[in-house]
Order: C-alpha cells, then sequence, then structure tokens
C-alpha cells in the first residue's frame, strides 16, 4: 500500500492534521490504539482569556478565527452538532480582582471579549461575594463526540488501524518510509503524552499533567454559561454539569483516582452551595510543555518524520492552526511559526 502519509493518534491534533490532508486530497491512513484519551474527556473549552492573570491566550484571538469555522465545517460535513456557544462568568475574589479586570479592558484583543462591567446579582446556589466578570466569544467543542465520529469515519473508508504503532519496525529508504505493508513519504506523531515512547521524539521537553473531571447532576443548579472559581462548572446538558479539573505532575496513570474526586469535592464546597450528585468521574493525562507552546517539527535525522504534539489545556483552539501550519512546511516549505518550532529546544 502506498499512501502520502502515516498519522500516529488521532486525537485533537492527529484530526486535525488528516482534515488538511482530507482537503488537499493526499492519502493517509491512521493508526490509534486507544492508549491515549485526553482529547476524549477534555472539557473543550474554547475561551482566549487567562482568566487566572487576566492576560491574552497566547495567539488565541487569531486561533478562535480560523478554529470555530475549522469545526464548524466538519459539523456539517457529518450533520452534528459539536459547537456550544455560552459566556463565562468569573467569580470575582477581591476588590484587587475587579480592578485588575478593568484594567485588562484596556489591552485591545481582551476587549473584544471582557464586558466593561461586573455583575453584582446573585445566582442561586454560587458563591461570591464581590460580583462576575463576564465573557463573551467563548463556547465548547464536544471533543468526545467529534474524535468518536471522526474514527468511525475513518474506519469506514479503511483509513485507521486500531492497533499500536511499533517505532522501531519503521524502515527508511532513500525519501520514503516503509512500515508494516505500507510505503509512505512521511509520518506525523500525534501521540500526545505517549510520545514518551517515541524513540525519535523522546527527547523533548513534554511534561505530562494528569487532570481528572466530575460529572455531577444538579437539578437545582439553573446556570447555561460556564462558572469560572475555584473550580469550572460546565452545563453539559439538562441538570448535568462537568466540574474540573486537578492537576497532578506526578500520577501518570489514566485511571481516575479517590484523591482527584475529594479534591475537586473539597473545592466545590467553594463554588456551590446546592446539592449534587455524581454521575462520573473521568482522567487523562494533558501532554504540555514549560513554555505553554506546541511541539510541532521534523526530525533533524529523518526529514521523513514529524511531530505534532503539546496542545496542553487548549487543545480544541490550537490544534486547527498549529495542523495547517505543520502540513504547510512539510508540502510547501512554509516556515513554522518559531513559538512552535522543535528547533527553539536545541
Amino acid at each position: 500500500m502506498n499512501v502520502d502519509y502515516i498519522i500516529v493518534g488521532l486525537g485533537l491534533a492527529g484530526l486535525a492534521f488528516a482534515e488538511n490532508l482530507i482537503e488537499n486530497n493526499k492519502t493517509f491512513i491512521v493508526f490509534e490504539n486507544h492508549s491515549q484519551n485526553a482529547s476524549l474527556v477534555a472539557g473543550g473549552v474554547y475561551n482566549p482569556v487567562v482568566l487566572k492573570r487576566f492576560t491574552p491566550v497566547w495567539n488565541g484571538h487569531q486561533q478562535l478565527a480560523y478554529a470555530l469555522p475549522f469545526y464548524q465545517k466538519i459539523a456539517d460535513n457529518f450533520n452534528q452538532e459539536l459547537d456550544t456557544k455560552f459566556n463565562t462568568k468569573k467569580v470575582l475574589k477581591s476588590v484587587e480582582d475587579e480592578n485588575n479586570w478593568f484594567s485588562a479592558l484596556d489591552k485591545p484583543t481582551l476587549s473584544n471579549y471582557m464586558l466593561p462591567k461586573i455583575s453584582r446579582d446573585k445566582i442561586a446556589g454560587v458563591i461570591s461575594d464581590i460580583g462576575f466578570g463576564e465573557l463573551t466569544g467563548t463556547g465548547r467543542i464536544d471533543t468526545k463526540k467529534i474524535i468518536s465520529t471522526y474514527r468511525a469515519f475513518l474506519a469506514g473508508k479503511d483509513k485507521i488501524r486500531f492497533e499500536k504503532f511499533k517505532h522501531h519496525k519503521i524502515m527508511f529508504k532513500e525519501q520514503q518510509v516503509v512500515y508494516q505493508d505500507i510505503i509512505t513519504k512521511k509520518i506525523v506523531f500525534c501521540e500526545g503524552y505517549g510520545v514518551k515512547d517515541n524513540p525519535f521524539f523522546n527527547t523533548l521537553p513534554l511534561k505530562e499533567a494528569k487532570g481528572e473531571l466530575l460529572t455531577i447532576y444538579a437539578p437545582d443548579l439553573q446556570i447555561n454559561f460556564l462558572l469560572k472559581s475555584a473550580v469550572f462548572v460546565l452545563p453539559i446538558e439538562k441538570d448535568i454539569y462537568k466540574v474540573g479539573a486537578t492537576f497532578n505532575w506526578k500520577d501518570k496513570t489514566v485511571a481516575p483516582t479517590e484523591d482527584g474526586k475529594n479534591e475537586l469535592i473539597e473545592k466545590l464546597k467553594k463554588v456551590l452551595t446546592v446539592p449534587y450528585k455524581i454521575i462520573e468521574q473521568t482522567a487523562g493525562i494533558r501532554p504540555t510543555v514549560k513554555d505553554r507552546r506546541p511541539l510541532v517539527g521534523v526530525h533533524l535525522k529523518h526529514p521523513q518524520l514529524a511531530v505534532l504534539n503539546g496542545l496542553g489545556t487548549r487543545g480544541v483552539m490550537i490544534a486547527p492552526t498549529v495542523a495547517k501550519n505543520l502540513y504547510n512546511h512539510l508540502e510547501k516549505n512554509e516556515k513554522l511559526d518559531l513559538d512552535i518550532d522543535i528547533k527553539r529546544f536545541g
């Protein structure tokens, strides 16, 4: 079998790169072994404002301008609803928070999203002393639905193999690569935390942060926005909310833990006063980088190999833009954004 590309991993990164290949009539096959589930369990929220510091997300405005039409096109192709738009309300903890909110409004990018007022209205069941700052232009991509749908679509086209990719079986042949019965020009690794087992890219400075989420049933909590406080509370469907997330830099397993659940329960005590029932707990490993930029680029010794990784907590925003940049780099010799190029680490 001859294809233009092999993609290893079909989370958000692999999906976004596959879309570029389809758009450009390139042939490919995906290897996916379900070992990494960060994209599947992610909240899927897009928000171009860092609410901890009231600063703009790196390239957030530009990323959203490209990402939202990207996901809408996929939604239209599969006749599904993937994008739920809502406002985000940040619980302000102090007068300093309030002052910082208004100071941030002077930044042109942030003024597109941050409303120039503080809401003093009480919200039933939500703990707040000072008030709320509100963002527009935020929302959620249903990452579980989009990835599950995409995997099924590729399976129907015989473009995906659900098996572990064995790096040591790659054979290099002039400008090509041979793997099993496949001859290809390029392999793009979109393995997330799994890149730690990739002998070609395992020296990249990827940090793994385990995140755990709760899904709760709270019929007395009637909110239609994302609430950001000690944790986020995200409406999913009627009376159902996702709550998260934890950051654990030591535990590398993908199994939910009692410690993670207890941490979220304790934090929820500072956020909600309404009763709730936990109906699910999930966990995943986020592939993060110390400078909070993705890891994208080509192997120095083997230019047939490329990596698309390290999307971190804002994968839904970042994936479409960086996947396009990598595709254009490989096919059109377009320069990679210096902020994401793996060459920045020497």
